[in-house]
């Protein structure tokens, strides 16, 4: 049994705060065997992290923006082009063998895919029911239900932006040590997951800093018009 965090964010992507060094020191510390490094729109953290010497087997990733929310991408490192619809995100990621995983599908502020388009949700490989990020459990608890109802496995995922929090959100994956069995076996539903919520404080902070950035970015582009 492989203990896994599938959804973890590295300083590539612009919200993350810790290096991709410290993200692999941190996830041996807590005991993880398997990380999934899946960055806003940027395959380089994840390049990186499959040239660092760890214990921790790296899953090259991948959290896609798309039209209507977000998509996890695992086990690529092409980069994928944001701001499609998310069938033919899904469309590009299958032609790359990719995994696909619908990360915090009800969320209402961050980009929940199942939201706005149902058809994503039966699109994709396995659906992540326990995200550490929500502040309440009922979106978690309501992805959980979609999924048992679509028959896909639930995964959970971090979500984490810095190293602190990594292992918050664990997927226990029953799959020899190596990628493609990792996902060959996420794929099967040969997972049990759970976790822990990121401290309120801390979620809390991290979603003013990035509102502010995305404040600071679109008076930018104003002011350059």
């Amino acid at each position: 049994m492989l203990i896994c965090d599938l959804h973890v964010h590295t300083n590539f992507s612009k919200d993350g705060e810790s290096s991709v060094e410290e993200i692999l020191r941190r996830a041996e510390e807590v005991g993880l065997d398997v990380i999934a490094i899946t960055d806003h729109d940027s395959i380089d953290g994840a390049k990186k992290a499959l040239t660092c010497k760890t214990s921790v087997l790296v899953i090259p990733g991948i959290e896609v923006s798309t039209k209507q929310g977000h998509l996890l991408v695992l086990g690529v490192t092409e980069l994928i082009p944001a701001g499609l619809d998310v069938i033919d995100t899904v469309g590009i990621a299958r032609k790359l063998g990719a995994l696909l995983i619908l990360p915090h599908p009800y969320h209402v502020w961050r980009h929940g895919v199942a939201r706005r388009k149902k058809i994503g949700m039966s699109a994709v490989d396995a659906i992540e029911t326990f995200n550490s990020r929500y502040i309440v459990g009922s979106a978690n608890r309501k992805a959980a239900r979609m999924a048992k109802k679509l028959g896909k496995p639930c995964v959970a995922g971090s979500d984490a932006h810095h190293a602190r929090f990594i292992g918050f959100g664990r997927t226990i994956i029953d799959a020899d040590r190596d990628v493609p069995s990792v996902l060959a076996a996420i794929r099967a539903g040969k997972v049990t997951c759970g976790g822990r919520q990121t401290p309120l404080r801390t979620y809390t902070r991290q979603s003013l800093n990035n509102t502010w950035r995305k404040i600071k970015r679109f008076t930018r582009r104003v002011r350059l018009r």
